[in-house]
């Protein structure tokens, strides 16, 4: 993955035009050797912890931080000087205690957002979501939203910015070519399901159970057809597949860029600061899958536990002898003898 010190250092002055060209750059050569298959794309959605703390979060009307709310709500109780533990007691105890985007903003990043992590915690975070093609596991786009945006909001721009992307690399969608997209439940709704049929896109989205055990659609026919089509083919042999694949391929590439890439903590403020860094980080993923085709392996790890090579040379009055070992790690040991005699030098 790229060097954090360098893109911090050179983010402020390129572009984010710069940044979108080398990703689109980079998916050139992975489409010109078939690695862009452009016809089913898996979208998710993950947490990034922003570069700010959520104890410097202001409220937005008045400017009033976080301990000064708390400050007065203590004086209010009878604690005319609150200390640390004070505050500390007294949030415990507070009921109700979320905290509104609509109310309570970071002075630091303004575009980050209060969000709930993957692991349970709660952070000042961005939303990095991934188009992936399924077929071969490269990451179409790859854009940041805003961390309080639902999923069935941000799947129009996800999918906006893949179809870009595709034409770039002469995919363009055609209607009756139509691309699939596999998402989880968390995607499904009437509005997202009726916006995408009869275009370019055909779902095979995860639906959740009705609240109630049955839907009712007042009239709503278009409706109705489209999550009964999107159903049908759910439960076919190919939408089983999809799904398997989603839940291997697209959370593969969340483990590899935010867990072991470790962009889980982004050191950059502004989400377009955010996700200049973020596209090149993808793009050095993609990378990765170009080198696996290129040499076969696709980290200097990889390489380095693939081949081990001992060479060594024998010299005597009689002989020249060079000898090369190399262990392979999914290969028999192989040994190379060259041998040279005076006669034949």
């Amino acid at each position: 993955m790229p060097d954090h010190s360098w893109l911090s250092k050179t983010r402020s002055r390129l572009p984010h035009e710069v940044h979108e060209q080398v990703f689109g750059f980079v998916l050139t050569l992975l489409a010109e050797r078939g690695l862009v298959k452009g016809e089913r794309l898996g979208v998710d959605d993950s947490t990034m912890e922003a570069n700010a703390a959520l104890r410097t979060i202001v409220r937005r009307d008045s400017g009033e931080t976080y301990r000064q709310m708390l400050e007065k709500m203590a004086k209010a109780s009878g604690i005319a000087t609150p200390t640390t533990e004070d505050l500390i007691r007294l949030q415990r105890r507070r009921k109700d205690k979320t905290l509104s985007n609509a109310d309570w903003t970071s002075p630091t990043d303004p575009d980050a957002r209060i969000a709930k992590m993957k692991d349970g915690s709660t952070h000042l975070a961005y939303k990095p979501e991934h188009a992936v093609d399924l077929d071969t596991g490269a990451i179409v786009a790859a854009p940041i939203h805003a961390a309080d945006q639902g999923d069935t909001t941000t799947i129009a721009p996800t999918l906006a910015a893949a179809e870009k992307a595709l034409s770039a690399l002469g995919l363009a969608l055609r209607p009756e070519d139509r691309c699939e997209v596999v998402a989880d439940k968390g995607y499904h709704s009437r509005a997202v399901l009726k916006a995408i049929d009869g275009g370019p896109w055909q779902t095979r989205i995860a639906e959740p159970k009705p609240p109630k055990g049955y839907l009712r659609w007042h009239g709503d026919e278009e409706a109705r057809s489209a999550v009964y089509a999107n159903r049908a083919r759910l439960k076919s042999e190919v939408g089983r597949e999809a799904m398997r694949l989603r839940g291997e391929i697209v959370e593969r590439s969340f483990a590899h860029t935010l867990e072991r890439g470790g962009m889980r903590r982004t050191w950059l403020r502004g989400r377009d600061n955010v996700h200049k860094r973020y596209l090149i980080h993808v793009a050095g993923y993609n990378l990765g899958l170009l080198m696996r085709v290129l040499c076969g392996v696709g980290t200097p790890r990889e390489l380095a536990a693939l081949t081990t090579v001992t060479g060594f040379v024998v010299r005597t009055d009689d002989a020249f002898v060079l000898v090369i070992a190399a262990a392979m790690l999914d290969a028999a040991p192989a040994l190379l003898v060259l041998a040279v005699t005076p006669d034949a030098a």
